[in-house]
């Protein structure tokens, strides 16, 4: 993979003047929380749509828990990508962008996305990989400070002794977890008090907690670090039960409000994608 984008060449042999059949995948984790997916990862494939009337955008959902249980109670099916790849393949299309929502370049990224497309290398013209969310630092430096501004606009005024904190959800063991800590640097550098912690890796809340502990924090307001605001934002994140951070940080003395809506409904981050959409699109030989 190489800046903003991973072209995969293929070996496709296609009629040289025969028309390009376009298509985008929108390639989402996935939430069986209807309303939070139609204000996220919906309100994202739909300025897609806006901005690329010229592809058919598509949706897809990597988790096969969210698909299985979506399509048992709800009657909603959502292709995995293996089946949305195939589907393009015998419709007879071209050119492939597959835009994941992901924040970070992950092991679900990794293992979901990536190799699933390489295996697709022959099978059209060509196909790329838009980034997520935040890339790896250095390579694609704005994409930091553009989720910075994007998370401003989210923000509320914070008086002294406040503070948000977000959650991540992490991805243990694996080297885009230090994307997590690159933001944390980033929002320091624009003097934000700001902190993030992650849910299955590091930084955890015990890290966060000492943060906060250190620049004289009394009130937190919890904010998803996700696109949506599924079942970690809800139970693990603004839970009743003993072991949310809500109430862990609640019984260490500080004052927690909640903000229970994920980071798709953001009209920046939604801006985000499509200029990957868009970076994407730019390394094609259309």
């Amino acid at each position: 993979m190489i800046l903003a984008v991973m072209m995969v060449a293929g070996a496709f042999q296609g009629v040289d003047a025969a028309p390009a059949k376009k298509a985008i995948l929108v390639v989402s984790f996935g939430t069986t929380f209807a309303e939070t997916r139609q204000n996220t990862i919906e309100a994202i494939e739909k300025k897609v749509q806006q901005t690329f009337p010229d592809y058919e955008v598509r949706r897809v959902f990597t988790s096969n828990i969210v698909r299985k249980n979506l399509a048992a109670n709800d009657n909603l099916h959502v292709d995995d990508l293996v089946t949305a790849l195939n589907k393009l393949k015998n419709e007879g299309f071209t050119h492939v962008v597959v835009q994941s929502t992901h924040i970070i370049p992950g092991e679900e990224f990794e293992h979901k996305i990536v190799d699933t497309v390489a295996k697709y290398k022959n099978s059209f013209q060509e196909i790329v990989i838009g980034r997520p969310m935040l890339y790896f630092e250095g390579q694609n430096p704005d994409d930091y400070q553009l989720a910075v501004k994007a998370l401003q606009q989210q923000l509320p005024k914070l008086k002294k002794g406040e503070a948000v904190v977000l959650m991540g959800h992490g991805t243990p063991e694996h080297k885009a977890n230090a994307n997590y800590q690159a933001f944390q640097d980033k929002l320091k550098a624009n003097k934000l008090p700001v902190y993030i912690g992650t849910v299955e890796a590091a930084p955890t809340l015990e890290d966060v907690e000492e943060a906060l502990r250190a620049n004289k924090i009394k009130k937190v307001i919890l904010m998803p670090f996700m696109i949506v605001a599924g079942d970690h934002a809800n139970n693990d994140m603004a839970g009743d039960e003993s072991d949310s951070w809500k109430s862990i940080l609640t019984e260490k003395g500080y004052k927690v409000e909640v903000y229970l809506t994920g980071l798709g409904a953001n009209p920046a981050v939604q801006d985000i994608y499509v200029q990957h959409v868009k970076d994407a699109i730019a390394g094609m030989k259309l």
